[in-house]
């Protein structure tokens, strides 16, 4: 089952919405630079987890790009 993350981002890059995934991705960055200042607890799994969020959106954000130079 594809996890909510990827079904977001291929309806953002369905719909070309460009904006909601730069969004979406700098609450992720936001969220993975808070989680690595962060000490007394091991962080390391939700920041993998966030870390292979981005990618996910980095890749949408590639797809996004793709159609667009196709279509100009």
């Amino acid at each position: 089952m594809p996890r909510a993350i990827e079904q977001i981002v291929d309806s953002y890059v369905r719909l070309k919405n460009r904006r909601g995934l730069d969004e979406l991705m700098m609450h992720r960055q936001r969220l993975a630079v808070e989680l690595k200042s962060r000490s007394g607890y091991d962080f390391s799994l939700p920041i993998g987890q966030i870390d292979e969020e981005i990618a996910i959106i980095e890749a949408g954000l590639s797809r996004l790009k793709a159609d667009n130079s196709t279509t100009n």
